[in-house]
């Protein structure tokens, strides 16, 4: 696997190389301590209300565990259902053995200057594992919390689907209210097993001047199904992720889905890669993009390594309020038998839809927002309604800002 400064960010024109390249120096790494908390009600309302948003309920109703870390300190570790585990990393290194075999063992340590600084500096991330055969009957919630000014908050995080197990994750990062500028590098490295399901949805709520860099591998055994859902529809200053996962097993399958919004003076360099590298996988990569005044580079690489495996693309851009949408679609195929298509557009809003709409009594804006809630709307075969409803939420809520 080549480095991601070699191939994940190569610049092919000067429009793929708006990700920035970040003075670490220029943030400060220091421990923060906040007291743990066995009742995350207890939190501030405006804290409170950040973590709704994205998508972490502080009454853990409906959650089958929670991981919530606030700077570098967890406040909060539990797993509420039988066969789930919800450890920080530190802890989890330190009295359990086996996690040693997946610790660093997707990502590499030396891919970036960001990898490194993550495992130099590492403040804490979560465990989360579904033993064997285990059935998550209730999402377990995560959250990756910045409250102090200028943090670079260094986090890295085990997601393990054993065999036959199933999994759902939603994990939220979200920045304090009045929080202005911090930095996020956050390594996860995920492992579903053979037969096992996984969904993994990922909201990003943070503040306007942060700077987010995201380090992620995949692995999926045979018949194993990996669902990574990814929505960031708030201002961030840059963002810089382009996840990873492999098919290594008969029939293993995945399927990555985002939803992006670029505002004014937003960054976001954003896209994925599936390596189909045994028989009978399947992948699909599928993202829609609005550019409200930001700039999006939205890229997509899907890479057949055997005969008989199938995957899709498809990336969409829609341009409301000016902005830049950047496309790169990858198919590679090396060998015979492969089937892959991609498709990709960037657009505008059409004035001939806006009028239908207009003459059906809706007003302008209302034709606007109707239109834009369809664009955005994305089928996800697999994921449980909670985690469905809270994406439906974050495009409502987000709605109201793009208008």
């Amino acid at each position: 696997m080549r480095a991601l400064k070699d191939q994940a960010f190569e610049a092919k024109d000067k429009k793929a190389a708006l990700g920035e390249d970040l003075d670490l120096s220029t943030y400060s790494g220091t421990e923060v301590h906040h007291t743990y908390l066995t009742d995350l009600r207890v939190l501030p309302d405006g804290d409170r209300k950040r973590l709704l948003a994205s998508g972490v309920d502080v009454s853990g109703q409906g959650r089958g565990g929670t991981y919530l870390q606030m700077d570098t300190s967890v406040v909060h570790s539990h797993a509420a259902q039988e066969g789930l585990e919800v450890l920080p990393i530190k802890e989890a290194l330190e009295k359990h053995p086996w996690v040693q075999d997946y610790y660093w063992k997707l990502v590499k340590v030396d891919q970036d200057k960001y990898t490194a600084a993550a495992e130099l500096n590492l403040h804490n991330g979560y465990v989360i594992r579904a033993l064997p055969g285990a059935k998550a009957a209730w999402p377990v919630q995560a959250c990756l919390y910045i409250e102090k000014e200028g943090l670079a908050q260094s986090v890295h995080n085990l997601i393990i689907a054993e065999e036959g197990s199933e999994l759902h994750i939603i994990t939220g990062c979200a920045t304090a209210p009045g929080l202005k500028r911090g930095l996020h590098l956050g390594v996860s490295e995920f492992f579903v097993k053979k037969n096992a399901k996984l969904s993994f949805t990922m909201i990003h709520n943070w503040a306007e001047e942060m700077d987010v860099r995201p380090r992620s591998v995949g692995v999926v055994e045979e018949g194993g199904l990996f669902l990574n859902n990814y929505v960031c529809m708030k201002p961030v200053r840059s963002l810089q992720m382009y996840p990873t996962t492999y098919l290594r097993g008969k029939g293993a399958v995945a399927r990555f889905y985002s939803i992006l919004v670029g505002n004014p003076g937003s960054v976001l360099d954003v896209g994925g890669r599936i390596v189909l590298e045994a028989p009978e996988t399947r992948a699909e990569i599928i993202s829609r993009a609005i550019t409200n005044g930001g700039h999006i580079i939205a890229r997509g690489d899907l890479q057949g390594k055997v005969p008989g495996v199938r995957a899709h693309l498809e990336c969409k851009g829609l341009i409301l309020h000016g902005g830049e949408i950047h496309a790169i679609p990858e198919l590679s195929g090396s060998a015979e038998g492969v089937e892959m298509s991609h498709e990709a557009a960037v657009g505008k809003i059409a004035q001939e839809e806006i009028h239908y709409l207009m003459s059906r009594g809706l007003t302008q804006d209302e034709a606007t927002a109707t239109i834009v809630r369809g664009f955005m709307s994305v089928d996800i075969p697999g994921l449980p309604a909670d985690l469905k409803a809270q994406i439906d939420r974050a495009v409502e809520e987000s709605e109201k800002d793009m208008m």
